[in-house]
This record gives C-alpha cells, sequence and structure tokens, in this order.
C-alpha cells in the first residue's frame, strides 16, 4: 500500500506510524467489544474452556482489525501477519497450560501482553505501509 502524501520528516513518519498502531489496538478492542455478546450467546460455556476463549478472543481482534485494514485498502497478506499477531501469543503458551505448568489466568495476560509488541512486529515488517 503506497500512501499519497510522505510524511516530511522523521517525526511526522514516527507519528504517523503511532497513529496506525492506536488504531489498530482500538480496532482490536471494538472487535472483542462487538463480537463477544455474540459469542456469550452462542456458547454459554465459552469462558470456562481457556483454549477456545483464547483463539476466540484472538478472532474477536483479528477480525476488528482485518476490517478497519481493508478500510484502510491494506492487502490482504497485511491482514494475514496481522491476524497471526493476534494468534501467536495465545498458541506459544497454550502448550504449557495443557500440561499445567501455567494456569488459563496466565495464558489470557500473557496473551494479551504479548500482542503488542507481535503486532507493532507485523508493522515493522512493513513499515513503508504504516508511513515509516
Amino acid at each position: 500500500m503506497k500512501h499519497t502524501t510522505e510524511p516530511k520528516t522523521r517525526k511526522q513518519a514516527v507519528l504517523h506510524f503511532i497513529r496506525h498502531a492506536v488504531e489498530m489496538l482500538v480496532a482490536m478492542v471494538a472487535g472483542m467489544i462487538v463480537l463477544e455478546p455474540v459469542w456469550s450467546f452462542l456458547w454459554p460455556g465459552l469462558p470456562g474452556n481457556v483454549t477456545a476463549n483464547a483463539l476466540v478472543m484472538a478472532t474477536n481482534m483479528s477480525l476488528g482489525m482485518a476490517l478497519w485494514m481493508r478500510i484502510r485498502r491494506h492487502g490482504w497478506a497485511s491482514i494475514a501477519e496481522m491476524s497471526a499477531a493476534m494468534y501467536v501469543p495465545y498458541l506459544l503458551f497454550l502448550p504449557f497450560f495443557w500440561t499445567g505448568l501455567i494456569s488459563g489466568s496466565t495464558v489470557m495476560t500473557a496473551g494479551h501482553v504479548l500482542m503488542v509488541p507481535a503486532m507493532l512486529g507485523a508493522m515493522f515488517r512493513r513499515r513503508t505501509d504504516y508511513g515509516l
């Protein structure tokens, strides 16, 4: 994705990148807020299933971001990478949960915490798409 108006200074480029990161975070939260009631209705026991809950949450965030990224005219490869950034943190921690080494709350907390650097990593990988 090429921008028609490129930032003129390094500071403007960094601010442009940060704005995009904040937009992604807002889209993630919007996806969770909008889709959580749907899942609560369809699957009342979901919160009790850590694995399913983590993957559903990653899906909700991915759908919110994917929608926003399409609105911003990002390509499917960028959307797939950003979506992977939502799942990979959970996929790293779930085996430790399955073997009893960590709790479900640790999976959820660690997954959320690591999503931000994973998302930023995906953005840095395609930094020209985000104004850097």
